[in-house]
């Protein structure tokens, strides 16, 4: 990997490279990303995203971090969501600047975060959901060490579409 990679969570600062990096990504964003890429439509409205994600980091339900490039600049997030104390599991999703794919980015930061909600969250299991036509994201799935489990049939509806079969892919905690 040619650049320094950075993973760590958003700060107040990151608003407007955060909105140009989900804007400028809005084709490949809108199908699987169309909330967070709606709760950043502007500057304005990625400082209350940035605001909520800090909330939820404080109270323990979802842990929102931005992957920054060598200049801090957000190029990525990855979210780890869907935490279920309870039973130890929780959902990975990621999505990274088009202009950086293939670097290994992705795979680097989304197994650094699998990592920590192993050893400082204590979940025992994590899944990633995809659509079978999202190859990149399979194969970073995979190189972490995620297997598929199932395919969850209609279990996804992006905007305007009908109902998608998404794959589910699982990693468990090994000590």
């Amino acid at each position: 990997m040619s650049e320094a990679i950075k993973i760590n969570y958003l700060n107040k600062t990151d608003a407007e490279s955060l909105f140009l990096m989900m804007n400028s990504n809005t084709d490949i964003f809108k199908r699987f990303f169309p909330k967070t890429l709606e709760q950043n439509h502007s500057i304005e409205a990625s400082h209350i995203y940035i605001s909520k994600k800090s909330e939820e980091i404080k109270s323990q339900s979802e842990f929102t971090f931005a992957i920054r490039n060598n200049l801090n600049i957000v190029i990525g997030l990855v979210i780890l969501k869907d935490i279920k104390k309870d039973i130890g599991e929780g959902e990975l999703a990621y999505c990274l600047d088009k202009n950086v794919h293939g670097k290994g980015i992705a795979t680097k930061c989304v197994k650094h975060i699998a990592t920590l909600a192993f050893k400082e969250l204590n979940l025992k299991k994590l899944k990633i959901h995809v659509h079978k036509s999202n190859l990149a994201s399979i194969k970073v799935a995979e190189k972490i060490g995620f297997r598929w489990a199932q395919t969850l049939l209609k279990s996804y509806q992006p905007p305007g579409e009908p109902y998608l079969d998404m794959e589910l892919y699982e990693l468990d905690y090994e000590k």
